[in-house]
């Protein structure tokens, strides 16, 4: 997911790698060496970035004693914290005389606009499966992409050093997943890799030398072909990355799709329906060389590169000589299933926390985040000072948000929404369905079927996956998996996983039940009191410590019955004459139950909505005031 303004903190390196360059002249072609554009796509935490990290030290790309972090691609701070890759990058390394580009792409579904799009920039993909989960949803969900494009990717078996290895029943596994997705013959015969990225091996056998990687590189120099475009023709690139920097402006990656780009050379910039946006010239030309982007005065037919100069260009906007005539092809994302509603935070602690609180800051900001992710977009809510915005699911919804609140926002964020469609033909209501990929331990399998039966799933498929573990796979709406995950660790004692994958449009399931306990509600302001609080932890599950600040219609923890209930959570106890000094000391206090951003927002119901700050993750009432949410109940539209 792309973050322009995140990207301009991250990218002020460049100015770094320019200033060490001064003076010195670049001339470096593409024509200088062949060149092979790669991805890695993989399901998420199968170790790709650690895959590239090793790609990049074997072939040279850094000195002996530069000290480099673990998992140098995921390069901000939200992709180091979660452990995973958000936004696909690219990088450069050299083998036998041979330039190969490889794009570093997300795991996760919620991310899917970024593997789309760069798959239009590859010939090739190594395909990345862990040797005991095999090919899980988005490994399916990829694959299907790069196939129908007419990709022939190599299969690497990774994490062949783990205990639970199954690299035989793996590599079947994948040939049946080539086949489900109308692979042809060529497809099929894909060639594999047994190999351990963290250990830095690859071997074509199981008993192989396991030295180095060596085996992976010549693979691809062999099976990847050249990018075979005209050199020749006038200039053409499409849009597929887009970037912020501070010194050079907005950074636009792309391959070369055809002919010479050269610093300086007048350009059009083209939509896709062909109107022309803006016209100017390529100030600056980067080319990637290993993690650092370098000026250079010429790039062909093939390479990826990155250009400075263009202010109103976007993706996946066609950058071309004035003499191209219409826009170069370029490929469709699938459109959001997931909606939210981003507001001011209009609460009595709004303002006090955040330095950016106003609509129009929040606009700009909304507006800008879908220049760089194609995957979001973003409408005017028929709610004053309130905007729209629709994802491809909770977790790349939730790290925009995440984004935004370190960036200084304030916002209130309402529950997720599904986002339905009519079918054409019979006017029924259609929703989105997901299909969902369980593995969990036997004993578990019970609960976990009954919860997601509940919740309109379909069980397709039931299967032992060794070690006492059951794979189970489920089809179900979108809807019922929305604050399902924190519920399902807890089943599962925290050792089920689940993995899901957008399966299509299907009629509307019915209705779900949502959250069976109620809320408890501050009825004062002020800030809570250990004393109180004792006095309530009986009445159900609390979310806040004493001596926070809370406010009337703040829901302060989940009431054990159905029902919500008002409470005070700010009562001191009186003051008498016989009172002592630690008086209180035996008030012993249950832990609250603390939140993380996407629990809260799973966890809220239509008529109440998760208040974001720098420093502070609430959850209250959409409307505060106690007799207006009973007018609004009464009249029905207490969460419209």
């Amino acid at each position: 997911m792309q973050n322009t303004a995140r990207q301009q903190t991250e990218q002020t390196p460049w100015a770094r790698q320019l200033s060490g360059v001064r003076g010195v002249l670049h001339t470096i072609r593409t024509a200088d060496m062949e060149i092979r554009n790669i991805a890695i796509i993989a399901h998420v935490d199968h170790g790709k970035t650690t895959l590239v990290d090793q790609l990049l030290k074997q072939s040279g790309s850094f000195r002996d004693n530069q000290h480099v972090a673990e998992r140098a691609m995921d390069s901000n701070d939200l992709e180091r914290e979660r452990g995973i890759t958000i936004l696909a990058k690219c990088t450069s390394v050299v083998w036998k005389d041979t330039r190969i580009n490889i794009i570093d792409t997300p795991g996760h579904a919620d991310f899917g606009g970024e593997v789309e799009r760069i798959l239009s920039m590859v010939d090739g993909a190594i395909i990345l499966v862990d040797s005991a989960e095999g090919a899980l949803p988005q490994t399916k969900f990829v694959l299907g992409k790069a196939l129908k494009r007419g990709i022939r990717p190599i299969v690497v078996v990774n994490k062949i050093d783990r205990s639970d290895a199954r690299p035989d029943e793996v590599h079947e596994e994948m040939f049946d997943l080539f086949a489900s997705l109308d692979a042809d013959e060529t497809q099929l015969d894909f060639p594999m890799l047994y190999a351990s990225g963290r250990q830095g091996w690859a071997d074509e056998t199981l008993d192989g030398p396991k030295k180095d990687l060596s085996p992976l590189f010549d693979l691809v120099l062999r099976h990847v072909p050249t990018p075979g475009l005209d050199p020749d023709a006038p200039f053409g690139m499409v849009a597929t990355i887009l970037e912020s920097d501070n010194f050079l402006g907005r950074i636009l990656t792309g391959r070369v799709e055809q002919g010479r780009a050269r610093v300086n050379m007048p350009v059009r910039v083209m939509r896709r329906d062909g109107s022309i946006v803006e016209t100017g010239r390529l100030t600056k030309l980067l080319s990637f060389r290993g993690l650092d982007r370098v000026p250079v005065e010429e790039a062909e037919a093939g390479d990826i590169i990155a250009v400075a100069g263009l202010s109103d260009a976007t993706i996946p906007d066609t950058i071309a000589s004035p003499e191209v005539g219409e826009p170069l092809p370029s490929t469709p994302v699938d459109p959001p299933t997931l909606s939210m509603t981003f507001r001011i935070n209009d609460g009595p602690l709004g303002g006090r926390e955040g330095k950016k609180v106003t609509s129009r800051q929040i606009r700009d900001r909304l507006f800008k985040e879908t220049e760089g992710n194609v995957a979001i977009k973003v409408t005017e809510s028929y709610e004053s000072e309130a905007f729209e915005v629709a994802g491809r699911g909770e977790l790349q919804l939730g790290v925009l948000i995440e984004t935004m609140r370190r960036e200084g926002f304030e916002l209130t964020i309402g529950r997720p929404r599904v986002l339905f469609e009519t079918d054409a033909e019979t006017g029924e209501r259609m929703e989105p369905f997901e299909e969902v990929l369980v593995d969990v331990d036997e004993p578990y399998s019970g609960v976990v079927v009954e919860k997601m039966s509940v919740r309109k799933g379909l069980m397709q498929d039931m299967r032992p996956s060794g070690g006492g573990k059951v794979r189970l796979t489920f089809l179900i709406p979108a809807r019922g998996l929305i604050g399902y995950h924190g519920e399902f660790l807890t089943d599962t004692r925290g050792t089920g996983i689940m993995n899901r994958m957008f399966a299509g449009y299907q009629p509307y399931a019915g209705v779900i039940e949502g959250r069976r306990n109620g809320a408890l509600i501050s009825s004062e302001d002020g800030a809570t009191t250990q004393y109180s609080l004792f006095s309530l932890q009986d009445r159900g599950t609390l979310f806040v410590d004493p001596g926070e600040k809370v406010y009337v219609g703040m829901i302060l923890g989940e009431h054990s019955r159905e029902n919500d209930l008002e409470v005070n959570p700010v009562r001191e106890k009186k003051l008498t004459n016989i009172r002592a000094a630690g008086k209180d000391d035996a008030l012993l206090l249950v832990p609250p139950r603390k939140m993380s951003l996407e629990q809260a927002i799973a966890y809220i119901e239509d008529d109440e909505l998760v208040e974001v700050t720098p420093s502070a993750i609430r959850i209250r009432k959409r409307y505060l005031d106690p007799n207006e949410r009973k007018r609004m109940e009464k009249k029905g539209t207490a969460g419209a």
